[in-house]
């Protein structure tokens, strides 16, 4: 019997009365739409309408407890410098759009000190998101990380 892959969906309001709807496969950029409200229908009464299926169809919330901690570590000296720290800004920056994307997860920050530098993102499928981050930090600026791995594993 073939498993199906795992799948996301998510919603937020755009700040204008309308919603973006984003949902796809876990570490696929996946497909958005734009939901706005009709003469008839509230936008959120809409997107309440999906919500209310997904969850008949088995959809459910992932609790920030039940994400694995996923660090990119990098070596610096002693606690860097203000260049790794606007480094470790934009890769923290980076992390936010390609997990957020690809539905798993977003960067929470990160540390300095005792010669390393660690970029901090919680994601739903540690082994999915870290296959999906070497790929999009490889040829990049930030392709010379020590190592990507999960705190909580270890």
């Amino acid at each position: 019997m073939d498993e199906k892959p795992p799948r996301y969906w998510e919603t937020w309001d755009n700040d204008d009365g309308s919603h973006t709807v984003h949902w796809g496969v876990l570490g696929q950029t996946g497909e958005t739409k734009t939901v706005k409200s009709s003469l008839l229908t509230k936008a959120t009464d809409k997107i309440q309408s999906e919500i209310d299926d997904l969850v008949s169809q088995g959809y459910r919330p992932i609790d920030l407890d039940d994400h694995s901690v996923l660090l990119i570590e990098y070596a610096v000296d002693s606690f860097g410098d203000s260049d790794d720290l606007d480094k470790r800004h934009k890769l923290e920056s980076k992390m936010n759009e390609t997990l957020g994307w690809t539905g798993l997860g977003h960067c929470d920050g990160g540390s300095v000190g005792s010669d390393t530098m660690e970029a901090c993102c919680f994601v739903v499928d540690f082994s999915i998101a870290k296959a999906v981050i070497e790929a999009d930090l490889t040829g990049s600026e930030f392709e010379n990380y020590t190592r990507i791995y999960n705190e909580r594993a270890e």
